[in-house]
């Protein structure tokens, strides 16, 4: 993804590196350096390793590059796409496909937090197998698009796998190569599970067009703040949210202890009361 005068930084999954006691990168030249976890980030399913530059020869260095980065905003479905891994294990792999879908719902549960997690991710008919997780999905140009991250694995199901894209890849990879985060207790963490607002919905039902909070977590700076079950979250300091995913994404580029202005809708006899709340992001424990 990127380097500096003392790191190379790689961007993979969360999962791909859970849980590991050391780590080696393999080059394309065959090569081998160790690497560190320079950051994660769970609740994306993201994270950064780091390899020194003083571990890697000056014929591997000429052999390598930063990637081109595409624009996952302006895909459309039916684009090609080509998928690299070490799939099975067996060495470096492309499959090749096209975009099948955008924006696509996927749910998932969080192995360390049981926190249930929804996202929107590009799916593709491009093989995604085991050792496909972290890799590259890119376009016909070799800018990469998005980052391989799972596949539906059913008898009755086939060329269904997912990527994140790098929409969202992209501001959460910078900022863990910035700032790093090691450890779970170290994401931030508003503290509300919600249900997003469609603007059909909310022009229907007269509703705000933001995040419904279902449920505010005891002990969280959400809950700290005031902010109850009913209340609709409409912005985090000057970005309008109108989704889980835009909200999370909000909250991901702080970090643990910074102070976000909330803005919150309060249902009032049939009308809505605006409130700025300040809230203070606590680690994610939960």
């Amino acid at each position: 993804m990127s380097k500096d005068e003392e790191y190379l930084y790689i961007a993979t999954n969360n999962h791909v590196i859970e849980g590991s006691s050391s780590l080696t990168v393999q080059f394309s030249d065959d090569s081998t350096a160790p690497a560190t976890v320079r950051g994660t980030d769970p609740a994306d399913d993201l994270a950064v390793v780091q390899v020194a530059l003083a571990d890697l020869s000056e014929e591997t260095l000429n052999v390598i590059q930063v990637a081109k980065i595409g624009d996952s905003d302006k895909l459309s479905v039916g684009d090609p796409a080509i998928a690299i891994g070490n799939a099975l294990g067996y060495g470096q792999s492309v499959t090749t496909g096209v975009i099948s879908a955008l924006g696509r719902e996927v749910t998932f549960q969080d192995e360390q937090t049981g926190e249930t997690i929804t996202s929107r991710l590009i799916q593709t008919d491009a093989a995604i197998n085991p050792g496909n997780s972290g890799g590259a999905l890119l376009n016909a140009d070799g800018e990469v698009i998005g980052i391989n991250s799972s596949k539906y694995s059913d008898t009755q199901v086939e060329g269904m796998g997912f990527a994140i894209p790098m929409a969202t890849v992209k501001p959460i990879v910078e900022d863990l190569i910035a700032n790093g985060k090691t450890t779970i207790s170290g994401t931030p963490y508003l503290g509300i599970y919600g249900e997003d607002v469609s603007q059909e919905v909310s022009e229907r039902y007269n509703m705000p067009d933001g995040v419904y909070v279902t449920q505010v977590i005891e002990g969280s700076g959400a809950a700290a703040a005031g902010i109850t079950a009913g209340n609709f979250i409409t912005k985090v300091d000057d970005t309008p949210v109108s989704s889980m995913e835009e909200l999370k994404s909000c909250i991901s580029a702080h970090k643990v202890g910074d102070t976000v202005v909330v803005t919150v809708q309060i249902a009032n006899s049939g009308t809505y009361l605006e409130k700025q709340v300040p809230v203070t992001l606590t680690a994610n424990t939960y």
